[in-house]
Protein backbone atom coordinates (compact mmCIF):
# COMPACT_ATOMS: atom_id res chain seq x y z
CA UNK A 1 0.00 0.00 0.00
CA UNK A 2 1.33 3.38 -0.68
CA UNK A 3 0.60 6.98 -1.31
CA UNK A 4 2.18 10.34 -0.87
CA UNK A 5 1.42 13.54 0.89
CA UNK A 6 3.13 16.64 2.07
CA UNK A 7 3.10 17.38 5.66
CA UNK A 8 0.93 17.98 8.58
CA UNK A 9 -1.20 21.05 7.94
CA UNK A 10 0.38 21.61 4.53
CA UNK A 11 3.95 21.72 5.81
CA UNK A 12 6.70 19.18 5.44
CA UNK A 13 7.20 17.39 8.73
CA UNK A 14 10.17 18.90 10.64
CA UNK A 15 12.12 15.64 10.76
CA UNK A 16 11.63 15.18 7.03
CA UNK A 17 12.97 18.66 6.42
CA UNK A 18 16.02 17.87 8.58
CA UNK A 19 16.63 14.69 6.63
CA UNK A 20 16.31 16.53 3.32
CA UNK A 21 18.74 19.24 4.44
CA UNK A 22 21.29 16.74 5.74
CA UNK A 23 21.19 14.74 2.52
CA UNK A 24 21.05 17.67 0.13
CA UNK A 25 24.65 17.34 -1.09
CA UNK A 26 24.07 13.70 -1.93
CA UNK A 27 20.59 13.56 -3.34
CA UNK A 28 19.95 12.99 -7.01
CA UNK A 29 17.39 12.71 -9.64
CA UNK A 30 14.29 10.72 -10.19
CA UNK A 31 14.23 8.91 -13.49
CA UNK A 32 11.02 9.35 -15.36
CA UNK A 33 10.76 6.12 -17.32
CA UNK A 34 10.53 7.01 -20.96
CA UNK A 35 10.51 5.21 -24.24
CA UNK A 36 13.18 7.65 -25.44
CA UNK A 37 15.57 9.94 -23.54
CA UNK A 38 13.55 12.67 -21.84
CA UNK A 39 14.03 16.29 -22.89
CA UNK A 40 15.90 16.96 -19.66
CA UNK A 41 18.46 14.32 -20.61
CA UNK A 42 18.98 15.92 -24.03
CA UNK A 43 19.60 19.28 -22.42
CA UNK A 44 22.05 17.68 -20.02
CA UNK A 45 23.93 15.94 -22.80
CA UNK A 46 24.31 19.18 -24.76
CA UNK A 47 25.40 21.10 -21.70
CA UNK A 48 27.97 18.45 -20.80
CA UNK A 49 29.73 18.86 -24.14
CA UNK A 50 29.51 22.66 -24.37
CA UNK A 51 28.53 24.04 -20.99
CA UNK A 52 26.87 27.43 -21.25
CA UNK A 53 26.92 30.13 -18.64
CA UNK A 54 24.16 29.63 -16.10
CA UNK A 55 23.50 25.99 -17.07
CA UNK A 56 23.39 23.04 -14.66
CA UNK A 57 26.77 21.91 -16.07
CA UNK A 58 28.47 25.29 -15.62
CA UNK A 59 31.04 24.40 -12.97
CA UNK A 60 31.96 28.06 -12.44
CA UNK A 61 28.71 28.50 -10.51
CA UNK A 62 27.83 27.16 -7.07
CA UNK A 63 25.72 24.09 -6.29
CA UNK A 64 22.50 25.99 -5.65
CA UNK A 65 22.79 28.00 -8.87
CA UNK A 66 23.31 24.76 -10.82
CA UNK A 67 20.34 23.22 -9.02
CA UNK A 68 18.09 26.14 -9.95
CA UNK A 69 19.39 26.00 -13.53
CA UNK A 70 18.58 22.28 -13.74
CA UNK A 71 14.95 22.86 -12.72
CA UNK A 72 14.74 25.71 -15.22
CA UNK A 73 16.12 23.49 -17.99
CA UNK A 74 13.53 20.81 -17.25
CA UNK A 75 10.71 23.33 -17.34
CA UNK A 76 12.04 24.75 -20.63
CA UNK A 77 13.48 21.76 -22.48
CA UNK A 78 15.64 22.11 -25.55
CA UNK A 79 14.33 20.52 -28.76
CA UNK A 80 15.14 16.83 -29.07
CA UNK A 81 18.10 16.01 -31.29
CA UNK A 82 16.76 14.01 -34.29
CA UNK A 83 20.30 12.79 -35.01
CA UNK A 84 20.91 11.41 -31.53
CA UNK A 85 21.87 7.71 -31.68
CA UNK A 86 19.28 5.21 -30.50
CA UNK A 87 19.85 3.70 -27.08
CA UNK A 88 20.99 0.07 -27.42
CA UNK A 89 18.23 -2.37 -26.51
CA UNK A 90 17.90 -6.16 -26.42
CA UNK A 91 14.12 -6.42 -26.00
CA UNK A 92 10.83 -5.45 -27.60
CA UNK A 93 10.12 -1.76 -27.98
CA UNK A 94 8.54 -0.05 -24.98
CA UNK A 95 4.74 -0.36 -25.33
CA UNK A 96 3.90 2.92 -23.57
CA UNK A 97 5.07 6.50 -23.16
CA UNK A 98 6.38 7.54 -19.77
CA UNK A 99 5.58 10.23 -18.97
CA UNK A 100 2.65 10.55 -18.85
CA UNK A 101 2.22 6.89 -17.75
CA UNK A 102 4.14 5.81 -14.63
CA UNK A 103 6.06 3.13 -16.58
CA UNK A 104 7.00 2.54 -20.21
CA UNK A 105 7.19 -1.26 -19.82
CA UNK A 106 4.81 -4.14 -19.26
CA UNK A 107 4.64 -5.16 -15.63
CA UNK A 108 7.43 -7.37 -14.24
CA UNK A 109 8.38 -7.43 -10.56
CA UNK A 110 11.77 -8.42 -9.19
CA UNK A 111 13.84 -6.30 -11.62
CA UNK A 112 14.22 -2.57 -12.23
CA UNK A 113 13.58 -3.13 -15.95
CA UNK A 114 12.90 -6.30 -17.95
CA UNK A 115 16.16 -7.97 -18.94
CA UNK A 116 17.51 -6.41 -22.13
CA UNK A 117 15.84 -3.03 -21.50
CA UNK A 118 18.34 -0.21 -20.89
CA UNK A 119 18.25 2.19 -18.01
CA UNK A 120 15.48 4.56 -19.13
CA UNK A 121 16.11 7.04 -16.35
CA UNK A 122 16.86 10.65 -17.23
CA UNK A 123 18.73 12.73 -14.69
CA UNK A 124 16.77 15.03 -12.43
CA UNK A 125 18.02 18.33 -11.03
CA UNK A 126 19.95 17.42 -7.87
CA UNK A 127 22.01 14.74 -9.57
CA UNK A 128 22.89 17.12 -12.40
CA UNK A 129 23.81 19.82 -9.91
CA UNK A 130 26.20 17.35 -8.25
CA UNK A 131 27.96 16.71 -11.57
CA UNK A 132 30.64 19.33 -10.96
CA UNK A 133 31.62 17.90 -7.57
CA UNK A 134 34.10 15.11 -6.90
CA UNK A 135 31.26 13.04 -5.44
CA UNK A 136 29.13 13.57 -8.53
CA UNK A 137 31.96 12.65 -10.89
CA UNK A 138 32.71 9.51 -8.85
CA UNK A 139 29.04 8.52 -8.98
CA UNK A 140 28.94 8.98 -12.76
CA UNK A 141 32.12 6.96 -13.22
CA UNK A 142 30.66 4.09 -11.18
CA UNK A 143 27.06 4.32 -12.47
CA UNK A 144 25.75 5.07 -8.98
CA UNK A 145 22.66 7.22 -8.80
CA UNK A 146 20.89 9.05 -5.99
CA UNK A 147 17.44 10.57 -6.33
CA UNK A 148 14.00 10.58 -4.79
CA UNK A 149 10.83 12.56 -4.19
CA UNK A 150 8.61 14.27 -1.66
CA UNK A 151 4.90 13.47 -1.77
CA UNK A 152 2.05 15.19 0.00
CA UNK A 153 -1.73 14.99 -0.30
CA UNK A 154 -5.00 16.48 0.87
CA UNK A 155 -8.40 14.81 0.98
CA UNK A 156 -12.04 15.52 1.77
CA UNK A 157 -14.26 12.61 2.72
CA UNK A 158 -17.79 11.74 3.74
CA UNK A 159 -16.24 9.82 6.65
CA UNK A 160 -15.19 11.50 9.87
CA UNK A 161 -13.03 8.95 11.71
CA UNK A 162 -11.21 6.90 9.09
CA UNK A 163 -11.13 6.36 5.33
CA UNK A 164 -9.88 2.77 5.71
CA UNK A 165 -9.81 0.42 3.78
CA UNK A 166 -8.96 3.23 1.37
CA UNK A 167 -5.20 3.78 1.41
CA UNK A 168 -2.91 5.43 1.92
CA UNK A 169 -4.94 8.54 2.79
CA UNK A 170 -6.44 6.84 5.86
CA UNK A 171 -6.99 9.99 7.91
CA UNK A 172 -10.02 11.88 6.54
CA UNK A 173 -10.40 15.58 5.78
CA UNK A 174 -6.82 16.70 6.21
CA UNK A 175 -3.44 17.32 4.67
CA UNK A 176 -1.06 14.40 4.98
CA UNK A 177 2.69 13.91 4.58
CA UNK A 178 2.95 10.53 2.90
CA UNK A 179 6.44 9.99 1.56
CA UNK A 180 9.90 11.39 1.63
CA UNK A 181 12.00 8.87 -0.28
CA UNK A 182 15.75 8.90 -0.82
CA UNK A 183 17.15 6.23 -3.15
CA UNK A 184 20.69 5.03 -3.81
CA UNK A 185 21.15 2.49 -6.58
CA UNK A 186 23.34 0.98 -9.24
CA UNK A 187 21.51 -0.82 -12.05
CA UNK A 188 23.17 -3.82 -13.69
CA UNK A 189 23.60 -3.51 -17.45
CA UNK A 190 21.38 -6.28 -18.83
CA UNK A 191 21.65 -5.16 -22.46
CA UNK A 192 25.22 -6.39 -22.82
CA UNK A 193 25.93 -10.14 -22.95
CA UNK A 194 29.71 -10.36 -22.54
CA UNK A 195 30.26 -10.09 -18.78
CA UNK A 196 28.65 -10.56 -15.38
CA UNK A 197 27.40 -7.27 -13.95
CA UNK A 198 26.08 -6.24 -10.56
CA UNK A 199 23.86 -3.70 -8.90
CA UNK A 200 22.40 -2.67 -5.57
CA UNK A 201 19.42 -0.70 -4.30
CA UNK A 202 18.57 1.06 -1.04
CA UNK A 203 15.31 2.94 -0.42
CA UNK A 204 14.80 5.10 2.65
CA UNK A 205 11.14 5.97 3.27
CA UNK A 206 9.88 8.43 5.85
CA UNK A 207 6.26 9.50 6.29
CA UNK A 208 2.78 8.26 7.10
CA UNK A 209 2.95 5.46 4.53
CA UNK A 210 5.39 3.45 6.66
CA UNK A 211 2.23 2.10 8.35
CA UNK A 212 1.71 -0.08 5.30
CA UNK A 213 5.26 -0.91 4.23
CA UNK A 214 6.78 -2.04 7.57
CA UNK A 215 8.32 -5.52 7.66
CA UNK A 216 8.32 -7.39 10.99
CA UNK A 217 11.88 -7.51 12.24
CA UNK A 218 13.02 -4.39 10.33
CA UNK A 219 12.58 -1.39 12.67
CA UNK A 220 9.02 -2.60 13.20
CA UNK A 221 8.77 -1.64 16.89
CA UNK A 222 7.80 1.93 15.93
CA UNK A 223 4.63 0.46 14.40
CA UNK A 224 3.88 -2.81 16.20
CA UNK A 225 4.79 -1.76 19.76
CA UNK A 226 3.10 1.64 19.78
CA UNK A 227 -0.67 1.26 20.17
CA UNK A 228 -2.36 4.56 19.37
CA UNK A 229 -6.11 4.73 20.02
CA UNK A 230 -6.25 8.34 18.79
CA UNK A 231 -5.58 7.59 15.12
CA UNK A 232 -6.99 5.10 12.57
CA UNK A 233 -3.80 3.00 12.49
CA UNK A 234 -1.58 2.05 15.43
CA UNK A 235 2.04 3.09 15.66
CA UNK A 236 3.80 6.41 15.56
CA UNK A 237 2.12 8.85 13.20
CA UNK A 238 5.25 9.22 11.07
CA UNK A 239 7.95 6.61 10.79
CA UNK A 240 11.02 5.44 8.88
CA UNK A 241 11.32 2.25 6.88
CA UNK A 242 14.38 1.08 4.90
CA UNK A 243 11.84 -0.20 2.43
CA UNK A 244 14.02 -1.96 -0.08
CA UNK A 245 17.58 -3.21 0.24
CA UNK A 246 19.02 -5.78 -2.11
CA UNK A 247 21.89 -6.69 -4.35
CA UNK A 248 21.62 -7.87 -7.97
CA UNK A 249 23.94 -10.18 -9.88
CA UNK A 250 23.31 -10.34 -13.62
CA UNK A 251 24.56 -13.44 -15.49
CA UNK A 252 24.13 -13.03 -19.27
CA UNK A 253 24.98 -16.65 -20.20
CA UNK A 254 21.98 -18.32 -18.52
CA UNK A 255 19.27 -18.47 -21.20
CA UNK A 256 19.09 -14.88 -22.50
CA UNK A 257 20.10 -13.47 -19.13
CA UNK A 258 19.37 -14.10 -15.44
CA UNK A 259 19.17 -11.58 -12.61
CA UNK A 260 19.73 -12.95 -9.08
CA UNK A 261 18.35 -10.68 -6.37
CA UNK A 262 19.25 -11.09 -2.70
CA UNK A 263 17.59 -8.96 -0.02
CA UNK A 264 14.20 -7.30 0.49
CA UNK A 265 12.10 -6.63 -2.61
CA UNK A 266 8.58 -5.55 -3.53
CA UNK A 267 5.93 -8.27 -3.78
CA UNK A 268 6.13 -9.22 -7.45
CA UNK A 269 2.72 -9.24 -9.15
CA UNK A 270 0.78 -6.10 -8.18
CA UNK A 271 -0.24 -3.45 -10.72
CA UNK A 272 0.14 -0.96 -7.89
CA UNK A 273 3.30 -0.13 -5.95
CA UNK A 274 4.25 1.37 -2.61
CA UNK A 275 6.01 4.27 -4.30
CA UNK A 276 3.87 7.21 -5.31
CA UNK A 277 5.37 7.91 -8.78
CA UNK A 278 4.87 4.27 -9.84
CA UNK A 279 1.07 4.38 -9.64
CA UNK A 280 -1.67 5.42 -12.04
CA UNK A 281 -3.75 6.88 -9.18
CA UNK A 282 -3.23 8.48 -5.78
CA UNK A 283 -5.22 5.97 -3.71
CA UNK A 284 -4.96 2.21 -3.80
CA UNK A 285 -7.47 -0.52 -4.47
CA UNK A 286 -8.76 -2.48 -1.47
CA UNK A 287 -7.27 -5.53 -3.16
CA UNK A 288 -3.81 -3.95 -2.93
CA UNK A 289 -4.30 -2.39 0.52
CA UNK A 290 -4.57 -5.76 2.25
CA UNK A 291 -2.19 -7.99 0.28
CA UNK A 292 1.56 -8.60 0.87
CA UNK A 293 3.93 -5.67 0.41
CA UNK A 294 7.52 -6.89 0.58
CA UNK A 295 9.40 -10.18 0.89
CA UNK A 296 12.96 -11.05 1.81
CA UNK A 297 15.11 -13.85 0.44
CA UNK A 298 16.57 -14.86 -2.93
CA UNK A 299 14.79 -14.29 -6.26
CA UNK A 300 15.84 -15.17 -9.81
CA UNK A 301 14.44 -13.59 -12.99
CA UNK A 302 15.38 -15.36 -16.23
CA UNK A 303 14.68 -14.17 -19.77
CA UNK A 304 13.95 -17.12 -22.06
CA UNK A 305 13.05 -14.96 -25.07
CA UNK A 306 11.56 -11.55 -25.82
CA UNK A 307 8.15 -13.07 -25.06
CA UNK A 308 8.86 -15.34 -22.07
CA UNK A 309 10.34 -14.61 -18.65
CA UNK A 310 10.30 -16.93 -15.60
CA UNK A 311 10.87 -16.11 -11.93
CA UNK A 312 11.62 -18.40 -9.01
CA UNK A 313 12.49 -17.50 -5.44
CA UNK A 314 12.50 -18.45 -1.78
CA UNK A 315 11.58 -15.97 0.94
CA UNK A 316 10.65 -15.80 4.62
CA UNK A 317 6.92 -15.26 3.94
CA UNK A 318 5.13 -11.94 3.57
CA UNK A 319 6.35 -8.81 5.32
CA UNK A 320 8.63 -10.77 7.67
CA UNK A 321 12.43 -10.57 7.89
CA UNK A 322 14.15 -13.92 7.44
CA UNK A 323 15.79 -13.56 10.88
CA UNK A 324 12.46 -13.00 12.68
CA UNK A 325 10.83 -15.90 14.54
CA UNK A 326 7.64 -15.41 12.49
CA UNK A 327 9.47 -16.21 9.21
CA UNK A 328 8.39 -19.32 7.30
CA UNK A 329 10.25 -20.63 4.26
CA UNK A 330 8.00 -19.89 1.25
CA UNK A 331 8.08 -20.43 -2.49
CA UNK A 332 7.46 -17.64 -5.00
CA UNK A 333 7.22 -18.19 -8.76
CA UNK A 334 5.89 -16.26 -11.77
CA UNK A 335 5.79 -16.50 -15.55
CA UNK A 336 5.39 -13.49 -17.84
CA UNK A 337 4.33 -13.77 -21.47
CA UNK A 338 4.12 -10.89 -23.95
CA UNK A 339 2.48 -11.34 -27.35
CA UNK A 340 4.60 -11.00 -30.50
CA UNK A 341 2.76 -7.78 -31.45
CA UNK A 342 3.42 -6.36 -27.93
CA UNK A 343 -0.31 -5.75 -27.40
CA UNK A 344 -0.95 -8.32 -24.66
CA UNK A 345 0.78 -9.37 -21.46
CA UNK A 346 -0.10 -12.27 -19.11
CA UNK A 347 1.59 -12.57 -15.72
CA UNK A 348 0.42 -15.45 -13.46
CA UNK A 349 2.16 -15.79 -10.08
CA UNK A 350 2.24 -17.96 -7.01
CA UNK A 351 3.17 -15.00 -4.84
CA UNK A 352 3.51 -16.99 -1.62
CA UNK A 353 3.17 -20.71 -0.92
CA UNK A 354 4.06 -22.86 2.05
CA UNK A 355 2.39 -25.46 4.28
CA UNK A 356 2.58 -23.45 7.50
CA UNK A 357 -0.27 -22.10 9.60
CA UNK A 358 -1.02 -18.40 9.68
CA UNK A 359 1.33 -16.23 11.71
CA UNK A 360 1.80 -12.50 11.23
CA UNK A 361 1.00 -12.17 7.49
CA UNK A 362 1.57 -15.72 6.25
CA UNK A 363 -1.16 -15.94 3.62
CA UNK A 364 -1.10 -18.16 0.55
CA UNK A 365 -1.57 -16.04 -2.57
CA UNK A 366 -2.32 -16.91 -6.21
CA UNK A 367 -2.59 -14.00 -8.65
CA UNK A 368 -2.79 -13.30 -12.36
CA UNK A 369 -2.48 -10.02 -14.26
CA UNK A 370 -3.53 -9.40 -17.86
CA UNK A 371 -2.64 -6.30 -19.81
CA UNK A 372 -3.99 -5.25 -23.19
CA UNK A 373 -2.92 -2.33 -25.38
CA UNK A 374 -5.68 -0.99 -27.62
CA UNK A 375 -3.55 1.74 -29.19
CA UNK A 376 -0.28 3.46 -28.32
CA UNK A 377 -2.30 5.84 -26.13
CA UNK A 378 -4.86 3.47 -24.56
CA UNK A 379 -4.30 0.32 -22.50
CA UNK A 380 -5.83 -1.56 -19.62
CA UNK A 381 -4.58 -3.82 -16.83
CA UNK A 382 -6.65 -6.39 -14.91
CA UNK A 383 -5.52 -8.25 -11.80
CA UNK A 384 -7.31 -11.00 -9.85
CA UNK A 385 -6.17 -12.98 -6.83
CA UNK A 386 -7.16 -15.56 -4.26
CA UNK A 387 -5.60 -15.40 -0.78
CA UNK A 388 -6.17 -17.44 2.37
CA UNK A 389 -4.53 -18.31 5.67
CA UNK A 390 -4.65 -21.60 7.54
CA UNK A 391 -5.68 -22.05 11.19
CA UNK A 392 -6.11 -18.35 11.92
CA UNK A 393 -7.18 -17.84 15.58
CA UNK A 394 -10.81 -16.75 15.87
CA UNK A 395 -11.90 -17.71 12.36
CA UNK A 396 -12.90 -21.34 12.87
CA UNK A 397 -15.93 -23.16 14.32
CA UNK A 398 -17.52 -21.76 17.48
CA UNK A 399 -17.07 -23.93 20.59
CA UNK A 400 -20.47 -24.90 22.02
CA UNK A 401 -19.29 -24.47 25.61
CA UNK A 402 -17.12 -21.36 25.51
CA UNK A 403 -18.99 -19.76 22.61
CA UNK A 404 -15.65 -18.63 21.18
CA UNK A 405 -14.34 -19.31 17.71
CA UNK A 406 -11.32 -21.54 17.33
CA UNK A 407 -8.72 -21.48 14.58
CA UNK A 408 -9.86 -21.83 10.99
CA UNK A 409 -9.23 -20.89 7.39
CA UNK A 410 -10.11 -17.38 6.20
CA UNK A 411 -9.90 -16.33 2.58
CA UNK A 412 -10.60 -13.49 0.20
CA UNK A 413 -10.96 -12.84 -3.51
CA UNK A 414 -10.41 -9.65 -5.45
CA UNK A 415 -10.37 -8.33 -9.01
CA UNK A 416 -9.39 -4.85 -10.22
CA UNK A 417 -9.29 -3.21 -13.65
CA UNK A 418 -7.40 -0.11 -14.76
CA UNK A 419 -8.36 1.67 -17.98
CA UNK A 420 -5.66 4.20 -18.89
CA UNK A 421 -5.65 6.90 -21.57
CA UNK A 422 -2.83 9.22 -22.64
CA UNK A 423 -4.30 12.61 -23.52
CA UNK A 424 -0.99 14.16 -24.52
CA UNK A 425 2.66 13.84 -23.42
CA UNK A 426 1.97 15.55 -20.09
CA UNK A 427 -1.52 14.28 -19.17
CA UNK A 428 -3.17 10.91 -18.63
CA UNK A 429 -6.41 9.70 -17.05
CA UNK A 430 -7.12 6.41 -15.34
CA UNK A 431 -10.42 4.79 -14.38
CA UNK A 432 -10.21 1.97 -11.81
CA UNK A 433 -13.02 -0.43 -10.87
CA UNK A 434 -12.73 -3.26 -8.37
CA UNK A 435 -14.67 -5.98 -6.58
CA UNK A 436 -13.42 -7.44 -3.31
CA UNK A 437 -14.88 -10.17 -1.10
CA UNK A 438 -13.41 -10.42 2.40
CA UNK A 439 -15.24 -13.65 3.20
CA UNK A 440 -14.69 -13.69 6.99
CA UNK A 441 -13.37 -10.17 7.54
CA UNK A 442 -9.82 -11.26 8.29
CA UNK A 443 -8.20 -8.65 6.00
CA UNK A 444 -10.34 -5.51 6.32
CA UNK A 445 -12.02 -6.22 9.67
CA UNK A 446 -15.48 -6.67 8.13
CA UNK A 447 -16.95 -9.79 6.52
CA UNK A 448 -18.44 -8.17 3.47
CA UNK A 449 -18.19 -7.63 -0.25
CA UNK A 450 -16.88 -4.30 -1.53
CA UNK A 451 -16.82 -2.36 -4.77
CA UNK A 452 -14.85 0.81 -5.48
CA UNK A 453 -14.73 3.16 -8.46
CA UNK A 454 -11.99 5.75 -8.93
CA UNK A 455 -11.35 8.34 -11.63
CA UNK A 456 -8.08 10.23 -11.60
CA UNK A 457 -5.67 12.25 -13.68
CA UNK A 458 -1.92 12.75 -13.72
CA UNK A 459 -0.67 16.14 -14.93
CA UNK A 460 3.07 16.67 -15.35
CA UNK A 461 3.59 20.34 -14.52
CA UNK A 462 7.22 19.78 -15.48
CA UNK A 463 9.40 16.65 -15.72
CA UNK A 464 10.00 17.11 -11.98
CA UNK A 465 6.49 17.81 -10.65
CA UNK A 466 3.34 15.68 -10.87
CA UNK A 467 -0.13 16.80 -9.82
CA UNK A 468 -2.75 14.05 -9.40
CA UNK A 469 -6.41 14.80 -8.57
CA UNK A 470 -8.94 11.98 -8.21
CA UNK A 471 -12.45 11.20 -6.99
CA UNK A 472 -13.53 7.85 -5.53
CA UNK A 473 -16.78 6.17 -4.51
CA UNK A 474 -16.97 2.83 -2.66
CA UNK A 475 -19.60 0.63 -1.08
CA UNK A 476 -19.79 -2.34 1.31
CA UNK A 477 -22.69 -4.71 0.61
CA UNK A 478 -23.21 -6.96 3.63
CA UNK A 479 -22.35 -4.81 6.65
CA UNK A 480 -21.44 -1.17 7.25
CA UNK A 481 -17.65 -1.20 6.81
CA UNK A 482 -16.77 2.48 6.40
CA UNK A 483 -15.98 5.19 8.95
CA UNK A 484 -15.22 2.55 11.56
CA UNK A 485 -18.32 0.49 10.86
CA UNK A 486 -20.80 3.38 10.75
CA UNK A 487 -21.47 3.66 7.02
CA UNK A 488 -21.90 1.46 3.96
CA UNK A 489 -20.73 4.14 1.50
CA UNK A 490 -17.82 6.51 1.24
CA UNK A 491 -16.95 9.24 -1.24
CA UNK A 492 -13.57 10.93 -1.25
CA UNK A 493 -11.84 13.60 -3.30
CA UNK A 494 -8.07 13.75 -3.08
CA UNK A 495 -5.16 15.48 -4.72
CA UNK A 496 -1.46 14.91 -4.27
CA UNK A 497 1.76 16.49 -5.46
CA UNK A 498 4.99 14.63 -6.21
CA UNK A 499 8.15 16.72 -6.25
CA UNK A 500 11.13 14.84 -7.70
CA UNK A 501 14.70 15.65 -6.78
Amino acid sequence: MQSLTCGRSARIHPLSAQIAFALLPMIGSLHAQTTEPAPAASATTAAASTPSAGSSSDCSTNFFDRLAAAYHEDANPAPADPNAPATPRRAMASPFSSPPFPSAEWQLGGVAYPIGVPNLNSQYPLERALGCTSLGRWMQDNRIEVYGWINGSANVSTSDNTNYPLSYAVRPNRFEFNQFLFRIERLPDTVQTDHIDWGFHLDNLYGYDYHFTTMKGVLSNQLLNNPNPNQPLNGKVYGYDPMLFYGDIYVPWIAQGMDIRIGRWLSLPDIEAQFSPNNYLVTHSILYTVDPYTQMGVMTTTKLSDQWTVQLGINGSNDVAVWNSAARASLQTCVRWVSADNNDMLYPCVNNWNKSDYNYNNVQMYVVTWGHRFTENVHMLTEAYRMYGRNIPGFGPVDAVTQTAGPGTAGEFGIVNYFNVELNPTNMVSFRNEWYDDEKGQRTGYATRYSSHTLGMTHWISPDIELRPEIRYEHSYDVAAYDGGKKSDQTTAIVDLIFHF
